[in-house]
Order: structure tokens, then sequence, then C-alpha cells
């Protein structure tokens, strides 16, 4: 008698980031946590950098797993796709900030978002897919592959009708950015749930100090 075949088992990890900015460039902004206050890294690792990826559905999770096996034994290759990574998420910090607080965009930092989009765009062709043509990524073997759908993202997003509704949260302790994608763009907070709730819970106190 033949064993049962096992099902397949999904191998999709738990979500590891929070996701708000309703764009990629955005969220990959945030990964540096408290960033004006008490910094906190969250992509300590080149594996970090992947487990965004996946979370934020630019990689596929296989290509995720097949990446991490590989950035073992090529340690020093990831370390440095990590490194530039890091600095692409500060000088689209700097051109975003610079756009919010309506001072002119630092050069240098548009410079560099400018080089890991043309970058991504080298390894770009059009297909014909199920549905028609479509953009698709030639070498996903590259430890670059995790930059390139993020790098597109910010430059897109700059030439595009939706760059008036980025904002940053009205929290005095966030600055995390985000895509206003309301019906009536009056969105305040990164996260109703944590950041808005917080601000509920001062005002009730200060009415309640106020009113005592």
């Amino acid at each position: 008698m033949k064993p049962k075949k096992e099902a397949k088992i999904s191998r999709r990890r738990p979500p590891r980031f929070e996701l708000i900015g309703e764009n990629v460039a955005l969220d990959f902004v945030n990964t540096l946590d408290h960033r004006n206050t008490n910094p906190e890294e969250l992509i300590e690792s080149y594996n970090d950098l992947l487990r965004f990826a996946e979370d934020s559905g630019v990689l596929q999770h296989g290509l995720v797993d097949k990446l991490i096996e590989r950035s073992y034994v090529a340690a020093d290759r990831a370390q440095d796709v990590l490194i530039r990574a890091r600095e692409m998420r500060e000088a689209m910090h700097e051109v975003f900030r610079a756009i919010l607080q309506k001072k002119p965009v630092p050069p240098a930092a548009l410079a560099r978002v400018n080089a890991e989009a043309q970058s991504a765009a080298a390894h770009m062709s059009v297909v014909q897919g199920k549905s028609g043509f479509e953009w698709r990524y030639d070498d996903f073997g590259s430890f670059d592959v995790v930059m390139w759908p993020i790098a597109r993202a910010a430059v897109d997003l700059l030439a595009s009708d939706r760059l008036p509704y980025v904002r940053t949260c009205s929290s005095k302790s966030c600055d995390w950015l985000f895509q206003d994608t309301s019906k009536n763009h009056h969105r305040r907070w990164c996260d109703m749930k944590v950041c808005g709730n917080r601000a509920k819970v001062r005002r009730f106190y200060a009415r309640q100090k106020k009113e005592s």
C-alpha cells in the first residue's frame, strides 16, 4: 500500500513589518523607526531586507527562500546590498522630507534615488503575460533584486499626481510616512489604531484635567 501523499504546506512566514504607507517606498523609509527621537533599525541584516520584501509583496516567498540560502554562501555580497539599501532608504527619506517641508530637495539624495532606479530599469523588460503586457525583472538571481521594486516605487511616486498626498504622521512621537488614500485626503495618523488612539486618549485626559 502506497503511503498517502502529504498535503503541500505553505512556507509563508508570519508578517514581521507593519505596512501602513500605502506605497512600498514609504514603508521602506519607515524601517528606521523613531528616526527623530530614539532611532531603531528594523533592517539589521540582509535577511531582514528580504523579509520586508516578502511582507510587502514585492518578492515571492519562494525567491526569498532561495536568496536567504545564497546569502549564507556569499555573505559579503549580501552585506554590500544591505548597506546600499540602507543608503537608498536614507536618500529617499531626505527627498520626501524636503518635499513635505516645502524645502529644496537635496541634489545628492535625489541623485542616489535616481541611480538605484536606473539600475533597476536596466533589469526590466516588457513581456507578454496572460492579461496583456507587463514589466518584469530579468535577473532574479541577483542579490540586488530586492532593491529594484522599492527604487522603482519611489521614482514612480515622485513623478505621479499622488505625490501631494504623501503625509507624515501627526503624532509628535512618530515620524512615519504614508500616502493618504482616504476619500477626502484628511488622514492624519500613520495608524488610527496606534497613534490615532493615543492622541484620543491624550485629548480625553486633557479635557478631564481641564474640567476638574
